[in-house]
């Protein structure tokens, strides 16, 4: 693999979960990023991580992998579990894969490529624009165009977008985790809870501070908080 590729992890049963980690580390190019065994802890956590796709279990307890499926639907999936029963409802859901326990290290291979292909195939469609809902209807934005996004002031639910030139328009009703699975993921990178901004503009960072290449009223360069959760994917960017 020219790329690596990092994925997360999702197995209620620790033993599991062990196996599934020490066959992803014998794979060169490929990095668990996370590997979880409680379901609710990979949804309050997920959104911080800089990930490409997902091995999930499918039967455990509060949540199955169908439920944190719909919730990753962004993200390419892999079903790993010890029931054949599920295999119509896994691939309903547009899953890459679905392996049975007990798995093996070329059986996680084969799946991986799979993956890989997918995510090749996402990227060589990459449209240079995108459409929106926006306060006045609907409007095409060109990627090249965006500066920064934050949430609308009014009502959270909405995304004001700063242009390039120092226009802005509002977006309607649609997530951070929406815009990223929209955006490209080369050119985006989320700061915080509250902002998406263009790597284009930014001119010198540190701990946690990012210093633009924008300038407001006063002649003065935009800056920009970097949040605690969000640095470790900021700096990988600039690796």
């Amino acid at each position: 693999m020219e790329k690596v590729l990092k994925c997360i992890l999702l197995d209620d049963e620790l033993p599991s979960l062990r196996f599934l980690k020490m066959l992803c580390e014998q794979i060169p190019g490929l990095e668990v990023v996370r590997a979880f065994n409680d379901p609710c802890v990979l949804l309050n956590e997920y959104k911080s991580l800089d990930f490409d796709f997902c091995i999930l279990d499918i039967e455990m307890p509060q949540l199955n992998g169908f439920d944190i499926a719909k919730e990753l639907e962004n993200y390419p999936i892999v079903f790993s579990t010890a029931y054949k029963q599920y295999a119509s409802d896994a691939f309903d859901i547009n899953a890459v894969d679905y392996m049975r326990k007990p798995i093996s290290l070329s059986r996680l291979q084969q799946a991986i490529l799979k993956v890989e292909q997918v995510i090749n195939n996402r990227q060589t469609d990459i449209s240079p624009f995108a459409q929106f809902n926006t306060n006045k209807g609907k409007a095409i934005l060109y990627f090249n165009q965006i500066d920064y996004i934050q949430i609308a002031e009014v009502d959270s639910r909405d995304k004001t977008v700063f242009l390039s030139g120092g226009s802005s328009i509002l977006l309607k009703n649609i997530s951070f985790d929406k815009l990223l699975s929209i955006l490209p993921e080369q050119d985006f990178i989320r700061i915080s809870k509250k902002e998406i901004i263009a790597l284009k503009i930014v001119k010198f960072f540190s701990a946690d501070i990012i210093t633009s290449n924008i300038l407001d009223e006063q002649e003065s360069a935009i800056l920009f908080s970097l949040g605690e959760s969000y640095k470790k994917s900021f700096l990988e960017k600039f690796v």
